[in-house]
Order: structure tokens, then sequence, then C-alpha cells
């Protein structure tokens, strides 16, 4: 199996699922993890030097994040439904306690912080969703943690393919510390797949190929894109849904696009395909 693919196992402490910590993933910016929890459990976590956007992918539950209480929140029962999600971001030096109402999914989403910003509630209207790209490159995107929102590294967005499509295309990489021309962020994406028996295919490559990695991803699943263009296939038949964490030195979105399929982008204002993720 790659080393950029990480399954999901069955819940463990605390229910976690899957967890990918910069010691594990051998870089300096992105962590993140998974718990599945039953109705009346509680997870709790001081942050220590990191801040955190709690997603609720499905379910309910009750968040406290500081002194904050945040009672009843998240919506939907599963990724596929066509809701964005409730999320909480919690700052570096915080704590946070999660009690789920229902059977919950939650991605707790970790990159460096100072504590500079204060906890607060990212309700579903407080995302951007859009459409983006064309024809079988078209998929929905809801920006929860986009650059234009206060945090000190985190970058989080959640896409949405329909089967038959692809997405994160045409190929397009941030990994280079090069602005203004590119910016270098570190990136996970946690796969959900509809049917779950199902799976999606990711490629992650550079441009020498001494990285060239092409994935059958099965649901619950992570992939690490350290370098590298990174697009994403979702088969006839199969919905692809994944959550984007991604962090760097500095908080911008900075792409370069792989130039052997430049031609497939659109100009500006054309809907285009040439967008990130």
């Amino acid at each position: 199996m790659s080393d950029y693919l990480i399954r999901a196992g069955a819940p463990g402490k605390d229910g976690l699922v899957t967890a990918v910590s910069t010691e594990s993933a051998g870089w300096k910016y992105v962590g993140f993890e998974v718990y599945q929890l039953h109705a009346g459990d509680t997870l709790s976590r001081r942050t220590e030097d990191n801040e955190v956007c709690l997603v609720l992918l499905s379910g309910k539950a009750d968040v406290k994040a500081g002194d904050q209480l945040y009672a009843g929140i998240g919506e939907r029962m599963s990724v596929f439904e066509n809701l964005p999600p409730y999320a909480v971001y919690v700052p570096a030096g915080g704590q946070y306690e999660i009690t789920a109402l229902t059977e919950l999914e939650l991605a707790v989403c970790l990159a460096p912080g100072t504590g500079k910003y204060p906890p607060r509630l990212i309700a579903p209207s407080d995302t951007g969703a859009e459409a983006r790209g064309y024809g079988s490159m078209s998929r929905r995107v809801v920006n929860i943690l986009p650059e234009s929102s206060e945090a000190e590294s985190l970058l989080v967005v959640e896409v949405r393919t329909d089967g038959g499509n692809w997405s994160s295309y045409p190929p397009h990489k941030h990994d280079q510390d090069n602005l203004p021309a590119e910016s270098y962020l570190e990136e996970t994406y946690y796969h959900r797949v509809n049917p779950a028996h199902g799976f999606v295919v990711q490629r992650v490559y550079n441009d020498d190929r001494s990285l060239d990695e092409t994935m059958a991803v099965p649901d619950r699943s992570v992939v690490l894109v350290p370098e590298g263009y990174h697009p994403v296939s979702a088969p006839p038949g199969y919905d692809s849904y994944y959550l984007n964490v991604m962090a760097g030195p500095v908080r911008t979105w900075v792409f370069h696009n792989d130039p052997d399929h430049e031609w497939l982008f659109r100009p500006a204002g054309s809907n285009s395909a040439g967008q990130e993720e």
C-alpha cells in the first residue's frame, strides 16, 4: 500500500478512527483526526500549540470551546446531503469538549497557532458554496475556513464531485515557498465514497516524477499531499466527498498548474475550471 494512503481503522480510544500528525506525515504544519462518536459520548482535548477547526461531518453535538457553548449544532446526517457543515474554530492554548447528541462523525483539523483569535462558531450561513469547473470537471465546493476568514495557519474546504467527474482538476500544485508565484501548503484529503463499497482514484505526482503515486482510495481514507499535483477521479456510479486541510508558512493559497494540462482551463469569468480543488 502507498505511504501516502492511510485507511481508517475501527474506532479506538475516544472513537478515533484515523490520525495524521506532523511526526507521522514527516512534515511541519498539518495535523488531522477523525472520530466516530455515539450519542452521549464526550471528547475533550486541549489544543496546545495548534489552532483547531472542528468540522461536524455528520450528526449533531454540543460543542464547548473555551467558555463558549454552542448547543445542538449540526444538521446533516451524511456528507452527501446537499447541506454545508457546522464547524467550530478553537485557538491554540485553548480547549474544547464535544458531546455527541446523535451518531457523530467529527473531523479535527490542526495547524500551528499562537492563540491570536477567539473561539467562534462557523455556521452553514458563514460558509461560501460555489460550483467550479465545467462538464466532467464540475464539482461543488464549500469554503469552511478560507483565506478570507480569520485563522493563523489553517485553510479548510470540502468538495463534492458526482460520479463520472474529476476534481482538483486540471492538476495543480502548491509546494514552493515562492510568493507571489506559488505558496507552500501541505495538504490532507479525507475521502468519503457513496456507495461506501466503491472507491475514488487519486494521483499525486511532481514534475520530475520522483513522486508518482496513483491510488485506488476506499471510503474513509486519508491521502497525504506533501508536494506535487493531486487530481481526483470519481468513477461512474460512485459520488466523491473530500475534506481538505492545508497549512504552510504563509496562510495564502497560490497554486501552479501542470503546464501539460493548462489548455483545459477556461478564462476567468466563464465558470472557470482554473481554480483550486
